[in-house]
Protein backbone atom coordinates (compact mmCIF):
# COMPACT_ATOMS: atom_id res chain seq x y z
CA UNK A 1 0.00 0.00 0.00
CA UNK A 2 1.18 3.00 -0.77
CA UNK A 3 1.97 6.04 1.42
CA UNK A 4 4.05 9.11 -0.26
CA UNK A 5 1.08 11.18 -0.29
CA UNK A 6 2.49 14.41 -0.12
CA UNK A 7 0.26 15.77 2.68
CA UNK A 8 2.04 12.75 4.34
CA UNK A 9 5.76 14.20 4.15
CA UNK A 10 5.96 16.00 7.57
CA UNK A 11 5.14 12.50 9.36
CA UNK A 12 6.84 10.29 7.68
CA UNK A 13 9.90 11.41 7.52
CA UNK A 14 10.71 9.98 10.94
CA UNK A 15 8.00 6.76 11.57
CA UNK A 16 7.85 5.91 15.00
CA UNK A 17 9.01 2.32 13.97
CA UNK A 18 11.77 0.22 12.69
CA UNK A 19 9.25 -0.15 9.19
CA UNK A 20 7.49 2.35 7.35
CA UNK A 21 4.01 1.50 8.43
CA UNK A 22 1.34 1.15 5.21
CA UNK A 23 -0.64 4.19 5.12
CA UNK A 24 2.93 6.32 6.08
CA UNK A 25 1.86 7.05 9.73
CA UNK A 26 0.11 4.89 12.50
CA UNK A 27 -2.45 7.83 12.91
CA UNK A 28 -3.86 6.96 9.31
CA UNK A 29 -4.88 2.96 9.66
CA UNK A 30 -8.27 3.70 9.85
CA UNK A 31 -7.97 5.03 6.70
CA UNK A 32 -6.49 2.34 4.60
CA UNK A 33 -8.68 0.73 2.73
CA UNK A 34 -10.40 3.79 2.14
CA UNK A 35 -6.80 4.95 0.54
CA UNK A 36 -7.04 1.77 -1.57
CA UNK A 37 -10.63 2.10 -2.95
CA UNK A 38 -9.72 5.53 -3.48
CA UNK A 39 -6.78 4.55 -5.39
CA UNK A 40 -8.96 2.10 -7.17
CA UNK A 41 -6.31 -0.45 -6.03
CA UNK A 42 -9.00 -3.22 -6.69
CA UNK A 43 -8.31 -3.59 -10.21
CA UNK A 44 -4.90 -3.88 -9.49
CA UNK A 45 -5.04 -6.39 -6.77
CA UNK A 46 -7.24 -7.94 -9.04
CA UNK A 47 -4.73 -8.10 -12.51
CA UNK A 48 -1.46 -9.02 -10.13
CA UNK A 49 -3.60 -12.37 -8.88
CA UNK A 50 -4.80 -13.35 -12.37
CA UNK A 51 -1.11 -12.69 -13.30
CA UNK A 52 0.16 -15.49 -10.72
CA UNK A 53 -2.20 -18.36 -11.72
CA UNK A 54 -2.36 -20.02 -8.72
CA UNK A 55 -3.21 -23.77 -8.66
CA UNK A 56 -5.15 -25.86 -6.29
CA UNK A 57 -2.91 -26.57 -3.52
CA UNK A 58 -0.47 -23.60 -4.07
CA UNK A 59 1.39 -22.19 -1.14
CA UNK A 60 0.93 -18.67 -1.49
CA UNK A 61 2.82 -15.99 0.54
CA UNK A 62 1.72 -12.11 0.21
CA UNK A 63 4.87 -9.68 2.32
CA UNK A 64 3.45 -6.89 3.43
CA UNK A 65 0.02 -7.14 3.72
CA UNK A 66 -1.72 -4.73 5.19
CA UNK A 67 -5.44 -5.45 5.69
CA UNK A 68 -5.60 -8.38 3.52
CA UNK A 69 -6.97 -7.33 0.52
CA UNK A 70 -4.56 -9.22 -1.59
CA UNK A 71 -4.39 -11.65 0.50
CA UNK A 72 -7.82 -12.37 1.06
CA UNK A 73 -8.50 -12.03 -3.52
CA UNK A 74 -5.85 -14.42 -3.96
CA UNK A 75 -7.60 -17.16 -1.38
CA UNK A 76 -11.22 -16.69 -2.94
CA UNK A 77 -9.58 -16.90 -6.21
CA UNK A 78 -8.31 -20.12 -5.41
CA UNK A 79 -9.95 -21.63 -2.19
CA UNK A 80 -7.94 -24.81 -1.93
CA UNK A 81 -4.60 -22.80 -2.34
CA UNK A 82 -3.13 -22.09 1.38
CA UNK A 83 -2.39 -18.39 1.75
CA UNK A 84 -0.59 -16.55 4.22
CA UNK A 85 -0.40 -12.82 4.45
CA UNK A 86 2.82 -11.44 6.62
CA UNK A 87 3.34 -7.77 7.56
CA UNK A 88 5.52 -6.31 10.70
CA UNK A 89 2.63 -4.17 11.83
CA UNK A 90 0.59 -6.32 14.53
CA UNK A 91 -2.20 -3.50 14.45
CA UNK A 92 -2.76 -3.76 10.74
CA UNK A 93 -2.68 -7.86 10.49
CA UNK A 94 -5.36 -7.36 13.44
CA UNK A 95 -7.99 -5.72 11.45
CA UNK A 96 -6.71 -8.24 8.55
CA UNK A 97 -7.57 -10.69 10.69
CA UNK A 98 -10.94 -9.76 11.65
CA UNK A 99 -11.46 -9.42 7.82
CA UNK A 100 -10.76 -12.64 6.95
CA UNK A 101 -12.49 -14.66 9.83
CA UNK A 102 -15.30 -16.68 7.68
CA UNK A 103 -12.20 -17.75 5.73
CA UNK A 104 -10.31 -20.91 6.02
CA UNK A 105 -6.72 -21.84 5.14
CA UNK A 106 -5.49 -18.34 5.30
CA UNK A 107 -3.43 -16.79 7.86
CA UNK A 108 -1.36 -13.65 8.78
CA UNK A 109 1.58 -13.60 10.01
CA UNK A 110 3.74 -10.79 11.53
CA UNK A 111 7.12 -10.74 9.64
CA UNK A 112 9.64 -8.66 7.80
CA UNK A 113 10.48 -8.61 4.00
CA UNK A 114 14.12 -8.88 4.45
CA UNK A 115 13.80 -11.55 7.45
CA UNK A 116 10.93 -13.53 6.51
CA UNK A 117 9.86 -16.62 9.13
CA UNK A 118 9.39 -19.26 6.48
CA UNK A 119 11.39 -22.48 5.20
CA UNK A 120 13.41 -22.20 2.19
CA UNK A 121 11.29 -23.74 -0.98
CA UNK A 122 8.01 -23.17 1.44
CA UNK A 123 5.93 -21.51 -1.27
CA UNK A 124 4.79 -21.40 -5.04
CA UNK A 125 3.85 -17.97 -4.95
CA UNK A 126 4.93 -14.87 -3.37
CA UNK A 127 2.74 -11.82 -3.87
CA UNK A 128 3.60 -8.03 -3.06
CA UNK A 129 1.63 -5.17 -3.79
CA UNK A 130 2.82 -1.08 -3.20
CA UNK A 131 4.87 -2.92 -0.72
CA UNK A 132 8.85 -2.46 -2.08
CA UNK A 133 9.06 1.32 -2.24
CA UNK A 134 8.32 0.77 2.00
CA UNK A 135 11.92 -0.72 2.61
CA UNK A 136 14.88 1.36 2.55
CA UNK A 137 17.10 0.58 0.11
CA UNK A 138 20.11 -0.91 1.91
CA UNK A 139 17.65 -3.41 2.98
CA UNK A 140 16.13 -4.74 -0.53
CA UNK A 141 18.88 -6.91 -1.66
CA UNK A 142 18.46 -8.73 1.83
CA UNK A 143 14.56 -8.72 0.93
CA UNK A 144 15.26 -9.97 -2.56
CA UNK A 145 17.18 -12.50 -1.48
CA UNK A 146 14.16 -13.99 0.83
CA UNK A 147 11.56 -13.70 -1.55
CA UNK A 148 14.13 -16.24 -3.70
CA UNK A 149 14.90 -18.62 -0.82
CA UNK A 150 11.33 -19.02 0.47
CA UNK A 151 10.27 -19.61 -3.40
CA UNK A 152 10.58 -23.34 -4.61
CA UNK A 153 12.14 -23.91 -7.55
CA UNK A 154 10.25 -22.76 -10.47
CA UNK A 155 7.96 -20.66 -7.89
CA UNK A 156 7.08 -17.00 -8.71
CA UNK A 157 7.56 -13.80 -6.93
CA UNK A 158 4.30 -11.47 -8.89
CA UNK A 159 4.80 -7.59 -7.71
CA UNK A 160 3.14 -4.71 -8.10
CA UNK A 161 4.63 -1.21 -7.39
CA UNK A 162 5.23 2.05 -8.49
CA UNK A 163 7.36 3.01 -11.31
CA UNK A 164 8.20 5.51 -14.29
CA UNK A 165 10.79 8.43 -13.62
CA UNK A 166 10.49 12.06 -11.89
CA UNK A 167 8.98 13.72 -14.71
CA UNK A 168 5.62 11.48 -15.22
CA UNK A 169 2.41 11.51 -14.44
CA UNK A 170 0.70 14.56 -12.74
CA UNK A 171 1.66 17.24 -9.97
CA UNK A 172 0.62 14.40 -6.87
CA UNK A 173 2.58 11.25 -8.95
CA UNK A 174 5.27 13.31 -9.58
CA UNK A 175 5.87 14.59 -5.70
CA UNK A 176 5.32 11.11 -5.18
CA UNK A 177 8.30 9.90 -7.19
CA UNK A 178 10.56 12.21 -5.50
CA UNK A 179 10.22 10.90 -2.59
CA UNK A 180 13.49 9.02 -1.75
CA UNK A 181 11.13 5.71 -1.04
CA UNK A 182 9.38 5.81 -4.44
CA UNK A 183 12.86 6.94 -5.87
CA UNK A 184 14.62 3.20 -5.41
CA UNK A 185 11.91 1.84 -7.37
CA UNK A 186 12.47 3.73 -10.70
CA UNK A 187 13.40 3.32 -14.88
CA UNK A 188 15.11 -0.32 -14.09
CA UNK A 189 15.89 -0.37 -10.42
CA UNK A 190 13.34 -3.35 -10.10
CA UNK A 191 14.09 -5.57 -12.61
CA UNK A 192 17.87 -5.19 -11.88
CA UNK A 193 17.26 -5.60 -7.69
CA UNK A 194 15.20 -8.82 -8.47
CA UNK A 195 17.92 -10.19 -11.27
CA UNK A 196 21.14 -9.56 -8.78
CA UNK A 197 18.75 -12.12 -6.34
CA UNK A 198 18.76 -14.67 -8.84
CA UNK A 199 15.40 -14.40 -10.36
CA UNK A 200 14.49 -14.28 -14.07
CA UNK A 201 12.29 -11.09 -14.47
CA UNK A 202 10.18 -10.19 -16.76
CA UNK A 203 7.93 -6.62 -16.98
CA UNK A 204 4.23 -7.89 -17.56
CA UNK A 205 2.38 -5.18 -18.31
CA UNK A 206 2.26 -1.40 -16.91
CA UNK A 207 -1.21 0.73 -16.26
CA UNK A 208 -2.00 4.47 -15.08
CA UNK A 209 -3.43 4.42 -11.75
CA UNK A 210 -5.09 7.68 -10.23
CA UNK A 211 -2.94 9.28 -7.75
CA UNK A 212 0.09 7.62 -7.64
CA UNK A 213 0.50 7.48 -11.49
CA UNK A 214 2.45 4.80 -13.63
CA UNK A 215 2.60 0.96 -11.94
CA UNK A 216 4.45 -2.07 -13.33
CA UNK A 217 3.22 -5.90 -13.11
CA UNK A 218 6.73 -7.84 -12.46
CA UNK A 219 7.35 -11.32 -12.85
CA UNK A 220 10.43 -13.00 -11.10
CA UNK A 221 10.78 -16.87 -11.41
CA UNK A 222 12.94 -18.72 -9.20
CA UNK A 223 15.01 -20.75 -11.86
CA UNK A 224 14.41 -24.50 -11.57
Amino acid sequence: MVSQWSSMASVTKHPPHDYLPATGHAAFLPAYDLIARLMGLGSVYQRLVSQADIAAGHHVLEIGCGTGNLTIRAKRAQPSADVTGCDPDPRILAVAKRKAGGLTGIRFEQGYAERLPYADGEFDRVLSSMMLHHINDDAKPAAAAEIFRVLRPGGRLHLVDISGDTTSGGLVSRRIRHNHHAAGNLGDAVPRLLRSAGFDCTELATTRQRIVGQLSFYQAIRPV
